[in-house]
């Protein structure tokens, strides 16, 4: 394998991740803290895994601006999902 092709495989794999796993666990997310619901433990680690994640890749994406996009609002979503979910604490 050439270092282009392990560099898409990689890419492929953190999409399809995202995609099937991330994506759809973030919309959860945010549909509860939109409805004024607290962040559990395990919505806690999921977000700490994601920015992880945001920050593992972020070499791959300089490296492919067409990736460009969809990692910025990749971010923005947890963004947002985190300050609903500050601002849903009590005291907040």
């Amino acid at each position: 394998m050439t270092d282009i092709s392990k560099e898409e495989g990689v890419l492929l794999a953190i999409v399809e991740r995202f995609e099937q796993f991330r994506l759809p666990r973030a919309l959860e997310i945010k549909a509860r803290v939109d409805h004024g619901e607290a962040l559990t433990d395990t919505d806690i680690t999921h977000l700490e895994q994601v920015m992880e994640d945001a920050e593992s890749i972020k070499a791959y994406v300089d490296k492919r601006p067409e990736f460009g996009k969809l990692y910025a609002r990749a971010v923005h979503l947890y963004k947002d999902i985190t300050d609903k979910a500050l601002a849903n604490e009590p005291g907040a």
